[in-house]
């Protein structure tokens, strides 16, 4: 068990880089890009990426989330003596997927529907960027937790 409790807290801690890594990069350059974009270039742009975004963040936050799931279970199941911190790395990570139902789910289907003038879709581009940056911030956590586990 301690070998499979290792192999879970590698793949926790690199799926959870990668994730950040992603997050970091969505953050820092798609959405000043999109912000920069009049609103029928926004629709277009997104209106053909909308299914390549889902491609891409979906596997990986389920990779993510469930890496860190079984790390925490396997963790506590084992008393080991990284598991509160592996806890907290699956606990922010479900805060992450829950934010998807929460608020993404709705406005990225908004985008995709064009159903949002040009001075509300700039006003939801904004509350999109900071529901992010709170995302990005759980993303974050999570990972340093996860790295404070695996080194216990």
């Amino acid at each position: 068990m301690p070998l499979l409790g290792e192999l879970l807290a590698f793949v926790s801690v690199a799926s959870l880089g990668i994730f950040v890594g992603s997050m970091l990069t969505e953050g820092l350059v798609l959405v000043p890009y999109w912000r920069s974009l009049p609103a029928d270039a926004f629709y277009s742009w997104y209106g053909a990426n909308d299914k390549r975004l889902v491609g891409f963040f979906g596997p990986l936050t389920s990779l993510a989330a469930l890496a860190a799931i079984a790390t925490a279970g396997l963790f506590l199941w084992l008393a080991h003596p990284g598991r509160w911190y592996a806890l907290g790395a699956a606990t922010c990570i479900v805060v992450v997927v829950s934010m998807f139902f929460i608020y993404f789910e709705r406005a990225n289907a908004s985008f995709s529907r064009r159903s949002m003038s040009a001075i509300d879709l700039c006003i939801e581009l904004d509350r999109w960027a900071t529901w992010h940056w709170v995302r990005s911030g759980f993303s974050l956590a999570a990972l340093a937790s996860a790295i404070l586990a695996a080194w216990q």
